[in-house]
């Protein structure tokens, strides 16, 4: 989405939106590097900032991740981030999610279990 003159500029959210394009269309994989944000920004008109808060939603999504002095590259989903590479806290709380659904499901499969286990002791359903 490159702008001429006399256009309205794209905002941070249309930066990022078309990316994700990028990223859905395969024009962009797991491991290539985005653009420099300040080549991004001259190629929109747009401020470094505007490009910048871009880069950091999709970061904060888990699509993207920065290496100091690097870049920003395309996160690969089939690999969990390391530390280095984890987004904001749209990811920390995605994951935090994750886990206490995953904990949530390991209590319903051992109360079930339990209830297997009675049924089976006796043969029949326990009296109510």
């Amino acid at each position: 989405m490159e702008t001429s003159p006399g256009t309205p500029r794209p905002t941070a959210k249309d930066i990022a939106a078309d990316i994700r394009q990028e990223l859905l269309i395969g024009g962009l994989g797991p491991g290539d590097q985005l653009p420099a944000a300040r080549d991004l920004a001259k190629r929109y008109g747009v401020t470094l900032v505007k490009v910048q808060n871009a880069y950091r939603e999709l970061s904060e999504e888990g699509l993207v991740f920065s290496q100091q002095g690097r870049g920003t590259f395309v996160a690969d989903p089939s690999r969990p981030l390391d530390d280095g590479q984890r987004g904001g806290s749209a990811f920390i709380s995605l994951a935090t999610e994750v886990a206490a659904m995953h904990e949530t499901i390991r209590q319903l499969a051992d109360r079930l279990e339990r209830l297997e286990q009675i049924v089976d002791s006796d043969g029949s359903a326990p009296a109510q």
